[in-house]
């Protein structure tokens, strides 16, 4: 696929590093007779990690192969999308445009500053105008839009970016039993589902209170494109809500960080990293087991605890 990109995407790509699948080695999987690897998505790209790469790329291909000019988005004020959208943009010579979520912080997050230093537009909205931004969902349905604008929905959630997460399986040679990826709007696990083998057993995690509706956003992105069933989103690890922590998810990322090195952040990959070992101490993994968990990268939460 690598040969139908645009140029300029090429380019960008040949800058990317392999992701590679590291195993987790400790007492308590080999106490309970089961195997971790964990997808190394986040070693890709300083910058642009893990799954927003992913879901980017051929949504980037795509505004690149129309002529578009200008990229516009949504987040909020520590979001992973966005700022790999304001870097990729200013690679990519495209001009970039966001809607924030709430009223303009003081001092700026660290993220927020990257996206200014980049060249994004902001433009904060209020959080009833932001929920309405999300039912645009095509790249030219948002109302207002100028010629050369293109739209990526929320988190780059879209048919697109589905095929970029798809890579990831085919760049997987061993064969595993269940696969856990972090949930925020449901595009990496749909895309995940659509093409791993059907018996494996897929898990979405889900970072946010509430996302019952994400089964149906998943199905909805999967339209056309599978109808496999041996998948589910669990609900119970979000922690409070979306961004939220506890002492207990803090203390469980800064013990994994110290025992294997691998960097964690407490919006996405700290909760699917505690469901993990959650799910292995309530007995649902079988003994025998490979368990691949996928490194969604995008650290930005990691440095909003500093």
């Amino acid at each position: 696929m690598t040969a139908l990109l645009h140029p300029r995407l090429r380019a960008l790509q040949r800058r990317f590093d392999a992701s590679p699948l590291t195993p987790i080695v400790d007492g308590e999987l080999s106490q309970h007779g089961v195997e971790l690897w964990i997808k190394r998505d986040d070693l890709l790209h300083p910058v642009i990690s893990g799954n927003k790469w992913r879901k980017l790329k051929y949504i980037l291909n795509h505004a690149l192969t129309t002529g578009a000019d200008t990229l516009v988005s949504m987040g909020g004020a520590h979001s992973n999308h966005l700022h790999a959208l304001a870097y990729a943009g200013n690679r990519l010579g495209l001009k970039t445009m966001a809607f924030v979520r709430g009223e303009r912080p003081e001092p700026l997050s660290p993220t927020l500053t990257d996206l200014l230093d980049w060249g994004m537009e902001l433009r904060f909205v209020s959080r009833s105008e932001y929920r309405q931004l999300r039912v645009h969902k095509a790249h030219d349905s948002l109302p207002g839009l100028k010629a050369g604008q293109y739209w990526l929905p929320e988190g780059g959630a879209s048919g697109l970016a589905l095929q970029g997460v798809g890579e990831i399986l085919a760049e997987i040679s061993q064969p595993f039993d269940v696969l856990l990826t972090a949930c925020g709007t449901g595009a990496t696990l749909a895309g995940l589902i659509a093409a791993a083998p059907e018996r494996a057993t897929l898990l979405g995690v889900a970072a946010l209170k509430g996302a019952g509706f994400l089964a149906d956003d998943v199905r909805q992105l999967l339209a056309g494109k599978s109808t496999k069933s041996n998948w589910e989103i669990l609900l119970a690890h979000h922690f409070g809500g979306f961004g939220k922590t506890t002492p207990e998810l803090l203390d469980f990322i800064d013990r994994f960080q110290i025992r294997h090195g691998v960097p964690l952040e407490p919006v996405y990959t700290g909760k699917m990293l505690f469901a993990v070992y959650d799910l292995l101490r309530q007995g649902y993994f079988k003994p025998g087991q490979r368990i691949l968990a996928l490194h969604t990268g995008g650290l930005q939460g990691a440095r909003s605890r500093l």
